[in-house]
């Protein structure tokens, strides 16, 4: 038997780096799972790879900061699939290398409406169904940033720490409806969203001086952690922060 046989996941963000880990890791453990994002294309093209490999998959193109979008994909899900049992907020974008002071309102506002609105708008329209299916895991992928203090990500790590801040909430608001809310913290992983770091070998080398384990990590590495948190072996976990950060936060 697969870790999530008989599971519906639906994962935002989840056309690339460790969203589409996830979803690929998720199908492969026996879930249905529902692919958002802002880029049509993208999230079509991993739906279509795992039903290729003999995986249920749906996208639906859209932003979480888009409220009919996020309705839409909640209730696509339960039509297609029947019921919604985990929740992966796993969309952000970032924003690094300014000051709070250099840092603009749009600038500021765009990270609010996609790094924590968002998830606020797709867990508020994901809870319904996981109450009527009588379970759910929601799993919130935050950062080390939340956590402490990195220069030059002011307004980033603030949308950070209110996530890390949410999932405990919500982790206690639902508990009697059989549904956890948990919040994985990543330091540096190689995703899209760190590909001008990881490419500039000196900066990289400077950043890595602060991690033990002295590498960073893999979108597949954090899908195996998330993967424990969306099955029935995290059954008694919630309202739990979770680094994965190769030693980076111990020091």
């Amino acid at each position: 038997m697969k870790r999530l046989d008989g599971k519906v996941a639906l994962i935002t963000g989840g056309g690339v780096g460790i969203g589409e880990a996830i979803a690929r890791l998720f199908a492969q453990e026996g879930a249905a799972v529902v692919i958002t994002g802002r880029r049509k294309e993208v999230v079509e093209r991993v739906a279509g790879e795992i039903q290729q490999d003999k995986g249920r998959a749906l996208a639906v193109a859209g932003s979480v900061a888009d409220e009919a979008h996020v309705r839409s994909a909640v209730s696509e899900t339960v039509r297609t699939f029947g019921k919604l049992n985990v929740l992966v907020n796993n969309a952000g974008i970032g924003s690094f290398g300014k000051t709070l002071h250099e840092t603009d309102d749009a600038t500021w506002e765009e990270l609010l409406a996609i790094n924590l609105t968002g998830v606020f708008r797709m867990t508020r329209a994901a809870v319904p169904a996981m109450i009527k299916a009588g379970t759910g895991s929601i799993i919130n992928i935050s950062s080390i940033a939340g956590l402490v203090g990195i220069p030059l990500t002011a307004a980033y790590s603030a949308t950070k720490g209110a996530l890390n801040a949410l999932t405990r909430c919500v982790a206690i608001d639902y508990a009697k409806q059989s549904i956890r809310c948990n919040v994985v913290c990543p330091g540096l992983v190689e995703t899209p969203m760190a590909a001008d770091l990881i490419e500039d070998q000196t900066r990289l080398a400077q950043v890595m001086a602060a991690y033990p384990l002295g590498r960073p990590g893999t979108p597949d590495e954090v899908a195996k952690l998330v993967l424990y948190l969306a099955s029935d072996e995290s059954a008694w976990v919630t309202g739990s922060t979770f680094t994965i950060d190769g030693g980076m936060t111990a020091q």
